[in-house]
């Protein structure tokens, strides 16, 4: 007789640290906030962000 059974696929869960789609997002996801952050503040204070920090 020949055997039936299905094989066993190992369900191996992906650890969520270093280089993965979640933290790629998230990190893509914060750039984004702070680029607009800096043309907010640039709109607002009239001035770039490195004047604004005080290093110009």
């Amino acid at each position: 007789m020949a055997n039936l059974k299905q094989p066993v696929t190992p369900n191996i869960h992906r650890p969520r640290t270093g280089f993965n789609d979640y933290v790629e997002r998230l990190n893509g996801r914060a750039a984004m906030v702070g680029f607009i952050a800096i043309i907010v503040i640039e709109l607002v204070t009239g001035k770039g962000i490195l004047s604004w920090l005080g290093w110009i």
